[in-house]
């Protein structure tokens, strides 16, 4: 498979070392030197690029990327809010490709799997408050991190007694991620954890995503992926 590159940092970095120990071909790397690059015959060579930015940038970069006909894998957060409609608008009915995810680990999906129904079981607890806490390393713009809203989400879905969820964001050194939902009680206290030993997790979950993407269409996400 060819793959581009869209953000050239340790992510990657990372998913481009991955990517060629799976047998890939990296065509395009483009970061922010180079943005003419997205109109050259290499980039528009690719099955799917893989994005990994910064919120401002992100949506731009996809639509330079569907100008070309390439589809896009992203882990970029922060753009959702702004840009989610349009998004949504441009997979369903403009026959373009996204699989965006805010967390691509399989580790952070199984978690997800567990946190939606431990959710679904404490919602006929009412004894047990629910919070969050999420650290990241300094570098990271946007807080809380995409994962632990699209956690908060997944809570609030499967416990429609609550209104909302309590996130505690934390940046500090260059902890890779680490997300705690906690369910506290006179009683007791429940709490479930991932923890990220590095960021090959993500990578090595981009480039699967990218895989998938290549023989899929529309708006993905790692429900499609990982299948629990």
């Amino acid at each position: 498979m060819k793959i581009a590159l869209i953000g050239y940092g340790k992510m990657g970095k990372m998913i481009e070392q991955i990517a060629l120990g799976r047998g890939h071909e990296i065509v395009s790397i483009i970061d922010i030197d180079n943005q003419d690059d997205f109109n050259s015959p290499a980039f528009r060579s690719a099955d799917v690029a893989i994005e990994f930015t910064a919120p401002q940038v992100a949506y731009n970069n996809y639509l330079k990327a569907w100008e070309q006909n390439v589809k896009v894998v992203s882990g970029s957060t922060g753009w959702l809010k702004e840009h989610g409609d349009e998004v949504r608008k441009a997979c369903t009915e403009g026959g373009k490709t996204l699989f965006w995810a805010s967390n691509f680990s399989l580790g952070v999906a199984i978690f997800s799997a567990v946190n939606k129904y431990l959710a679904h079981i404490m919602n006929e607890f009412p004894d047990y408050e629910v919070s969050m806490r999420e650290v990241h390393h300094i570098h990271k713009l946007d807080a809380p991190s995409g994962t632990a809203i699209t956690l908060a989400e997944q809570i609030k879905e499967n416990m429609p007694r609550i209104d909302d969820v309590k996130i505690e964001s934390v940046r500090e050194g260059e902890v890779p991620g680490i997300h705690s939902i906690t369910y506290n009680s006179e009683a007791d206290q429940i709490t479930i954890t991932h923890d990220a030993h590095n960021r090959k997790g993500f990578a090595l979950g981009a480039v699967l995503a990218a895989e998938y993407t290549a023989k899929h269409q529309g708006l993905l996400t790692t429900s499609d992926l990982f299948q629990f």
